[in-house]
């Protein structure tokens, strides 16, 4: 074992100990003090060494082995990989454009992403066990595994209050397959109203079965109903949990949105895509209960499981529903069982119920963390207490302000996104942030919001 270089810490800085501790090791290495295949201190060691915590040098060593400078060996230690000469920070990552190949950052607070860290390893492997035992499927189904739908009709039940049963529902594979697939029953040239800022995905698969969108203001009581123009033939919206602002749908505007639909035969695509995660306040009804003849409910296992089991489902009208099994008939498309027998087995013996009891609580604690981080910046945290990402405002409307702050994110491995990025019409906007707080561990969030808390004070 090599004796580190001194690391000073400056405890009065913004910036964590535990990032200021991987800034100095990563120094050391790029000056050749430390060199690859020198092992280092324990993080017990080393927190004796400083005289902090051990959580601080834990933090640290993650945020160096998921850049690569260090790796662990088991029964061995930690040692020095890379002694790289370009800088004292780790390279700039080039970020992949959707539908791209590419290298990303190591860290990332994009939104989007589940809480895998919670999830219970014994109860994972149980529900891919069970999923394998009933017999292999010799025929599709379309409208989905009868154990699935039953599985999305008691959750839907239990933790969203819309009592649908298993003949109501259909299988998808997620929310952006299903817009894609009303997309095509809905037909080409059909104008739909979609939120703007709003989910760029769910508009890209709206453009691509040759629908014309139209974008619709949204502010912190949520889209603008007022604004949804004449000749749409369906509303696409995230009422529970708008998709990127954070904040829901107004009681009034539900109401008025509802009317609208039965008065101008609107369909209502409501897309409830983490509508579980409330921890500090009761959700609004689904306008799925308010209005089930007019209005299609969507969800997904993606943000409160994982995305690999690639499933999600529909609660809609008789008509659509008809319409959508008749295009899979013809086109032979149908979502994939496989997932769809992991969630019911997840679901069967009250593992699911479980693991969002421990999601929710886990939740509230990282949102607790990042507001603790950014709050001494001067950025605001705007957003619902809800779901897995907040918006961050900067003190001041700086038009460059945001990409800046991405661009030097970037720079310190660390993969953000601005609200730019979420508008599929151009123009100027607000700047801001969307922050996921849902990927990597505590600790590797908490070196993440070490690097936005520096990035923010030192834009400022």
């Amino acid at each position: 074992m090599v004796e580190v270089p001194p690391v000073p810490l400056d405890r009065a800085s913004v910036t964590p100990l535990a990032v200021q501790l991987a800034d100095g090791v990563r120094e050391a290495a790029v000056r050749g003090a430390l060199r690859p295949g020198d092992r280092l201190p324990s993080t017990r060691a080393m927190a004796a060494e400083l005289g902090v915590s051990r959580t601080v040098t834990a933090a640290a060593y993650d945020q160096l082995l998921a850049e690569g400078w260090v790796r662990g060996r088991t029964g061995a230690g930690t040692f020095v990989t890379a002694a790289p000469t370009a800088g004292s920070r780790p390279p700039p990552v080039r970020t992949a454009a959707p539908g791209e190949d590419g290298e990303r950052p190591a860290l990332s607070l994009a939104a989007g992403r589940p809480c895998v860290d919670v999830l219970d390893p014994a109860a994972w492997r149980r529900a891919w066990r069970a999923a394998a035992d009933p017999p292999v499927d010799d025929e599709p189904v379309p409208a989905g595994s009868p154990a699935f739908r039953a599985a999305v009709a008691e959750h839907l039940l239990r933790h969203r209050g819309l009592p649908a049963g298993a003949p109501d529902l259909l299988a998808t594979a997620g929310s952006s397959a299903a817009v894609a697939e009303l997309g095509r029953v809905l037909g080409p040239g059909a104008l739909v109203a979609v939120e703007e800022p709003g989910y760029v995905r769910a508009v890209t698969a709206l453009r691509a079965a040759g629908c014309d969108v139209v974008g619709v203001p949204v502010d912190e009581a949520g889209m603008d109903v007022d604004a949804i123009p004449d000749g749409c033939v369906a509303v696409y919206c995230t009422p529970a949990h708008q998709f990127p602002l954070g904040s829901r749908l107004a009681a009034s505007r539900r109401v008025a949105l509802v009317e609208r639909a039965r008065a101008e035969n609107l369909l209502v695509i409501e897309d409830d895509y983490d509508g579980e995660l409330r921890y500090d306040v009761a959700p609004l009804p689904l306008l799925a209960s308010l209005a089930p003849e007019v209005v299609v409910h969507l969800g997904t296992a993606s943000k409160i499981l994982s995305q690999t089991v690639g499933a999600g489902w529909m609660v809609a009208p008789p008509a659509i529903r008809d319409a959508m099994l008749d295009l899979r008939s013809r086109t032979g498309t149908r979502p994939s069982p496989a997932g769809q027998r992991v969630f019911a087995a997840f679901a069967a013996h009250g593992d699911l119920a479980r693991h969002l009891r421990r999601l929710r609580r886990e939740m509230r604690a990282r949102r607790d963390l990042l507001r603790e981080a950014v709050e001494p910046t001067g950025w605001s945290v705007t957003g619902e207490a809800a779901g897995a990402h907040v918006v961050l405002r900067p003190p001041v409307d700086a038009p460059d302000l945001e990409r800046q702050v991405v661009t030097e994110l970037g720079a310190r491995g660390v993969h953000a996104v601005g609200l730019a990025d979420h508008l599929h019409s151009g123009g100027w906007h607000r700047p801001g942030l969307v922050v996921g707080y849902a990927a990597h561990t505590r600790d590797g969030l908490t070196v993440a919001l070490g690097h936005l808390a520096a990035t923010l004070t030192a834009t400022r």
